[in-house]
């Protein structure tokens, strides 16, 4: 996170000259102090429970129960929201994207009529979508697949100019955790989140994100593995998001559920934010920003 630091280990045989300082439609961050990003699933199916709104039908009752996470998020100290309108959990299935668009606009309308300072991020990897929500006012894009599940995601970031987190993702949400396989899982996801920044500073953008993708596609083992190594990905001098909140990777280790897994998410987001993460993708907000306080007090 101190990028003085961090350009001086920077991976020489790349070209990147990172940005330090993000433009969010005039909001500037500079990721010197970590931030934390809360999560508003507003899909039937996410994996937690905690997280998922109910989508029978859009009512004013609906859109006043997302509003009030979203303003409690807010209030406990999250600096981004990121709003998700299609379930990644392993197994799910693909949703149209009429449907996403239907569940996110009413949403992301009215975060940004209520909260017009606050970064909205949109979880999609869909380029019309992302072209959609740039419209109406989100402020970046968090792709799952990093630009490859849509052929024009990499030229419509370019084109709008927003940040972009490239994650990383072996298969899709539906096969995803059937067989993940690797020879070396660290070299491997940072070669393809490197490979994909490269695509978008070749098209003229540097507001780049890296996420490793901690459950997407990697085995409990291959996520510590990259918990591990989080700082290859930190030294490449991107800043680096750490998705995980009530992941499997915690879950199977405690043998808990979900519902069970913020003691343990505490303690990884603890040590995502030592290895050098910039941002924490959470459902539960003030847990992580008392972590990123704290840590604050001894880097």
């Amino acid at each position: 996170m101190r990028y003085t630091s961090m350009n001086k280990n920077r991976d020489k045989s790349t070209f990147f000259s990172p940005k330090r300082i993000f433009d969010f439609n005039g909001k500037r961050m500079d990721f010197t102090t970590p931030r934390v990003m809360g999560i508003l699933n507003v899909t039937p199916d996410s994996f937690y429970d905690g997280a998922r709104g109910r989508l029978d039908d859009w009512t004013i009752g609906r859109l006043v129960e997302f509003m009030c996470k979203v303003d409690d998020m807010i209030r406990e100290g999250a600096y981004i929201i990121d709003i998700g309108a299609v379930s990644t959990r392993p197994g799910a299935s693909e949703v149209t994207g009429e449907e996403e668009k239907r569940r996110l606009l009413p949403v992301l309308k009215e975060i940004r009529k209520v909260y017009p300072t606050i970064i909205i991020s949109i979880d999609t990897y869909r380029a019309e979508i992302a072209r959609i929500a740039a419209g109406e006012g989100a402020d970046m894009i968090n792709d799952i697949s990093g630009g490859t599940f849509d052929r024009q995601m990499i030229s419509t970031i370019a084109h709008l100019g927003i940040p972009f987190i490239i994650m990383h993702i072996q298969g899709t949400p539906e096969n995803m955790q059937l067989n993940p396989d690797y020879e070396d899982v660290v070299k491997e996801v940072r070669s393809f989140l490197l490979q994909q920044a490269r695509k978008l500073e070749s098209a003229g953008h540097d507001q780049i994100i890296l996420d490793p993708g901690f459950g997407f596609g990697k085995t409990v083992e291959h996520n510590y593995q990259i918990l591990e190594g989080l700082n290859d990905f930190v030294t490449t001098g991107y800043p680096v998001l750490a998705g995980l909140s009530r992941k499997s990777m915690i879950n199977r280790v405690l043998s808990i559920k979900p519902d069970d897994a913020l003691n343990g998410t505490t303690v990884l987001n603890t040590i995502a934010l030592l290895k050098g993460a910039s941002i924490l993708r959470v459902h539960d907000v003030r847990e992580a920003v008392e972590a990123v306080k704290l840590i604050n007090e001894i880097i």
